[in-house]
């Protein structure tokens, strides 16, 4: 049949099983939107700017699994989509970002509206092309999902000429495209592995965001009960061991427990699963588990050895190798190097403070109010590591938040994008007043489609994470991090659309979070805390894991 460039776009995105798309229209891209009008059967989301649309488009991805998809125009829509597709890159996430271009004659004349988007995304996309010749449409756009979902994920961009949106050619439907197949896994590699892990007196798991990709949760929790080894994970990883289960011992890293951060040098084999090594969680990677084997699990042969130098690798999807290597391990029992750990927990200061309203005491409350059933997003920053603290993750995918690129005003878009994909989850996001100034238009977004999605604003008046380094590390400058302006959030929300509320005292704060939950509507509650308040533990920059601290500690310090 014979179909023009822009209902090829549409009916390859059905051919995905894509029903939603999130984006701005504008000039160039008409042709797509007014195809687009035809076909109500996918759902198309309006932000208030395209980098919402980008950070919806990949908040629906990680908490549906799904390729997230969004729309953009030409010129500062397509650039406006690149801080929303870095921060997808940065975390492995599957989104297919659309854009259209000014016609082909036109480009390379600086007209108007002209960008090479392409170019621009090309080092933080996993590809990215243009398209010149209808004719080659349909297998870009194909093309562009097999790439977004295969191996490792990633973003990838299609920006197409105006001219070839209008233009006609033959279109063969075709089945949907099929991810690449997985690598295979090298037998002598998983004889290593088991070796050292049956070797192992004292192991030590480390679960990064590789095995919230692969589905690999349950597997993770057979291996660890079965070599009985303490767990640890990264900020891309809560949820997918249970955060109940008495084999977790917490976060690893800046912002990591005590116990996880000193077992990492008392481990003698430390088994990292799906993750990148970040500085964010090794500090010093020349003194990170020096004493100890390490053995890295990854289907991304470039991330080997990368960051940290490793005793053993085992490359490939991280569910596969697990299941591979079940029933070739034997079981542990461990109990002195798990007494050992248990030790270390009791260095935490698990205590929280129900005198005054304080962050901690929130996502407690948020935890206890929806039973650790909401899905919750978050931005970036103090609430952020607060958030990964402080609520029990028992299942993957409930925990959304930027953590490669540390996107601010990533939240909002991510929590709009993730209730659409999952409507029947109660959808929280936690942001913090200087994160809420960056994306608080996608309010509008939110009243607009009656999502009842709950902003939580954790406001201390200042830019809390910078704050805190400034006056931890720089002599207390606090240059140009106090927000003490006129900002009323309550009336901002009000005046979009959505119940605006303020709580100051800890009794107020479950009596209205039950309260908009059971209204089902777009709220946004205020939640004014003290402007110190600090997030511990704690690892300054270029630490080793051995350094962490927390607040008993530093007080210690600063009286010696």
């Amino acid at each position: 049949m014979q179909l023009n460039g822009s209902e090829i776009i549409i009916e390859c995105l059905k051919e995905q099983g894509v029903d939603t798309v999130f984006g701005y229209p504008g000039g160039a891209i008409l042709n797509l939107y007014d195809a687009l009008y035809n076909h109500p059967e996918i759902r198309h989301v309006l932000t208030s700017h395209e980098q919402g649309a980008s950070h919806a488009a990949d908040g629906y991805a990680r908490a549906t699994g799904k390729v997230g998809v969004c729309f953009a125009t030409s010129g500062p829509g397509a650039t406006n989509l690149v801080t929303g597709i870095a921060t997808a890159y940065m975390d492995s996430v599957p989104v297919v970002a659309i854009t259209a271009n000014v016609g082909k004659a036109a480009l390379g004349k600086d007209s108007f509206q002209e960008i090479d988007i392409a170019g621009v995304t090309m080092p933080v996309t996993k590809y990215s092309m243009i398209v010149k010749d209808v004719t080659k449409l349909a297998d870009a756009v194909r093309r562009a999902f097999v790439i977004a979902k295969s191996g490792r994920p990633g973003p990838v961009l299609v920006d197409v000429t105006k001219d070839v949106t209008a233009a006609k050619c033959s279109f063969k439907p075709a089945p949907p495209a099929e991810a690449e197949p997985l690598p295979e896994i090298s037998d002598t590699e998983l004889e290593k592995a088991v070796e050292m892990i049956n070797r192992a007196k004292k192991p030590m798991i480390f679960v990064g965001g590789g095995a919230v990709i692969s589905g690999a949760a349950q597997e993770v929790s057979d291996f660890a009960h079965k070599i009985n080894a303490p767990v640890c994970d990264t900020l891309m990883a809560q949820g997918v061991f249970p955060q109940t289960d008495d084999l977790y011992i917490g976060m690893l890293g800046m912002h990591g427990t005590k116990v996880s951060n000193l077992s990492t040098n008392a481990c003698d084999l430390f088994i990292a699963i799906g993750s990148r090594f970040s500085d964010r969680c090794v500090g010093n990677p020349k003194k990170f588990a020096r004493q100890a084997k390490i053995l890295q699990i990854d289907i991304d042969p470039a991330e080997i050895n990368k960051n940290v130098v490793v005793d053993a690798s085992v490359t490939g999807d991280v569910k596969l190798v697990l299941e591979k290597l079940l029933p070739l391990i034997g079981e542990k029992k461990n109990d002195a190097w798990l007494q050992e750990v248990e030790e270390k927990k009791q260095l935490e200061d698990t205590s929280i403070r129900t005198d005054t309203l304080n962050a901690p005491y929130i996502i407690d409350q948020i935890y206890r109010v929806t039973e650790g059933n909401a899905l919750i997003c978050t931005d970036v920053g103090q609430h952020q590591m607060w958030a990964a603290q402080h609520y029990q993750y028992t299942k993957p995918r409930t925990f959304l938040s930027s953590g490669g690129l540390g996107t601010m005003g990533f939240g909002l878009g991510a929590a709009i994008g993730a209730k659409i994909g999952c409507p029947e989850k109660t959808v929280i996001n936690i942001s913090g007043d200087g994160c809420f100034r960056m994306n608080m238009n996608e309010t509008l977004t939110m009243t607009r489609n009656e999502l009842p999605v709950i902003e939580i604003i954790i406001n201390n008046h200042v830019l809390g994470m910078v704050h805190q380094w400034q006056e931890l590390f720089y002599n207390r400058h606090y240059s140009h991090t106090i927000l003490k302006d006129c900002l009323d959030i309550p009336k901002v929300a009000e005046g979009m659309g959505a119940a605006g509320y303020r709580v100051t005292t800890p009794e107020e704060f479950p009596v209205i979070l039950r309260k908009v939950i059971a209204e089902g509507k777009p709220a946004v509650i205020e939640c004014v805390i003290e402007e110190d308040d600090k997030v511990f533990p704690m690892i300054p920059a270029g630490k080793a894991n051995s350094e962490v601290f927390d607040a008993r500690d530093l007080a210690k310090m600063q009286k010696a």
